[in-house]
């Protein structure tokens, strides 16, 4: 038997969900990693980060489900947003989206409890990753948001030390070509 908990991890790329993997791993979690990233820009950008996710997940032996990119979908979704600087109302609305795909997919798994790798990163707001995972969680019956800074407890540096460790490819910009813009 598997007394081992299960968890739905949304990832958005393998620098951001190594030390992540690792921490649920060694405390009796059994992730998935879900790799949905409509917002990333261009389609070469998103098929490295998700070539080296799944690299990640198979070196780990931990289950990977891909997404479909949607990029077309993700823009309608944004549309008006677009000026927007970052950490603002479209980065909001992106995590809503991509948090609501997450809930779904741990649900239709029967998994249920689902998390990011949003949390992770120093350049988003925790706040607003906070809201829009409480937010898919109440539009999927039988999902649960863990919330968690994914920041703490060394695991940035971690992160850090895994990047190094395993040759992974690090971006530059959160993803969408919005993003890419100069802050």
């Amino acid at each position: 038997m598997n007394d081992k908990k299960s968890v739905l991890l949304h990832a958005c790329c393998a620098p951001c969900s190594s030390a992540i993997v690792e921490w649920l791993l060694n405390n009796g979690y059994e992730p998935t990693i879900y790799y949905y990233n409509p917002n990333i820009y261009p389609l070469e950008e998103y098929n490295i980060r998700k070539a080296e996710s799944q690299r990640h997940a198979e070196n780990l032996g931990v289950r990977w489900i891909d997404d479909d990119w949607k990029h077309e979908s993700w823009l309608e979704s944004i549309r008006g947003m677009e000026c927007e600087p970052e950490r603002g109302a479209r980065c909001a609305r992106c995590f809503e989206l991509r948090l609501l795909a997450a809930a779904r997919k741990a649900v239709e798994l029967g998994i249920g409890v689902f998390t990011t790798t949003l949390a992770s990163s120093r350049w988003k707001r925790l706040d607003q990753i906070e809201a829009a995972g409480r937010a898919a969680e109440a539009a999927v019956p039988g999902s649960t948001f863990w919330a968690r800074n994914w920041r703490k407890g060394g695991l940035q540096e971690r992160r850090n030390e895994l990047l190094r460790q395993y040759g992974f490819y690090n971006q530059l910009y959160c993803g969408c070509e919005f993003s890419m813009r100069p802050q």
